[in-house]
């Protein structure tokens, strides 16, 4: 059995689609699962609840740690811990491995590309906890306590990935005929992963003998995009103008007043000041695939939005 801890995200519902296609029999958890085609079961679980986190993996083989908590640094703190705690204790008594999907913060800022072996000096609060919690879980595997990996993803895009940040603010206003949005710096590269990518990748890494007990950074095409190409390209694909407008600190300080979301962004603005390059090589050397091209990424979600109007 594979469990998909946090049922219902993008990169959960990609999973579950290949799979499915691969005749793997699938569990969903999630407070509110909802049983999609391709998955066997759903269970309801709180994963900050010890004994409830262990019901839902019994019997697992792999299990992937794709939960998501409302974006709030206080939240993170309190819950991020105990989520890993009780996950890690759960795979412990099944004997099922750990797969945790993971993103950047802890790297803080870094200057050139981040690697899987860019160490950890966070310079946000999200970034603490998520060091601690990577930590942790690396912790464990070292002890030889548990087999599991960490599989980082950059920023995110792609068909139906709704909280992508490429989406929210290009995608997305795009389909409505309005004006896209970038953060701070228009004229830097920004790595993207793409989440059909993200998702395969993860597969792959499961089912690899080698890849476990080691952090994989997910493919991401190499050579990304500014801004200003990222959104052009999107604006050619959907037929629109490519209008657009840079969000700047003072913008989003301003908006954080009226809108808690907003002032959770900003204090991991320094990823889009100066270049955010991610570093897939490892993977690519280890699998032959370095990610979809950026401009094929483009038209597949540009696509998803004009099918869903």
């Amino acid at each position: 059995m594979i469990t998909i801890l946090g049922a219902g995200g993008v990169i959960s519902n990609e999973l579950v689609k290949l799979l499915a296609s691969g005749e793997r029999a699938v569990r969903l958890v999630g407070r509110h699962p909802v049983l999609l085609e391709g998955a066997e079961e759903i269970v309801s679980a709180d994963l900050s609840d010890k004994e409830q986190t262990a019901r839902a993996v019994s019997g697992s083989s792999v299990v992937y740690l794709l939960a998501g908590l409302k974006y709030d640094h206080k939240l993170w703190a309190e819950m991020w811990p105990r989520i890993m705690a009780n996950t890690i204790e759960a795979c412990k008594r099944a004997g099922a491995k750990l797969v945790s999907f993971d993103n950047v913060y802890m790297y803080g800022r870094v200057t050139g590309a981040m690697t899987e072996e860019t160490p950890f000096n966070p310079c946000s609060r999200k970034g603490e906890v998520r060091a601690k919690i990577a930590t942790d879980l690396i912790g464990e595997w070292k002890a030889g306590s548990l087999n599991a990996m960490i599989a980082r993803a950059a920023d995110f895009y792609g068909p139906n990935a709704k909280n992508g940040v490429a989406n929210n603010l290009v995608f997305d206003p795009f389909s409505k005929h309005k004006k896209a949005s970038w953060l701070i710096n228009d004229s830097v590269p920004h790595s993207l992963t793409y989440t059909p990518d993200a998702a395969q990748a993860l597969i792959m890494l499961a089912e690899s003998k080698a890849a476990w007990n080691q952090t994989w950074h997910l493919p991401t095409t190499p050579n990304p995009p500014t801004g200003k190409e990222f959104i052009a390209r999107a604006a050619e694909e959907m037929q629109v103008s490519a209008k657009y407008r840079v969000l700047n600190r003072a913008m989003i300080r301003v908006g954080g007043w009226f809108n808690p979301l907003v002032g959770e962004i900003y204090e991991m603005l320094y990823q889009n000041d100066s270049s955010y390059i991610f570093d897939s090589s490892k993977f690519a050397k280890s699998f032959g695939f370095s990610g979809t091209p950026y401009s094929d990424g483009i038209r597949a979600t540009a696509a998803s939005y004009k099918k869903a109007v």
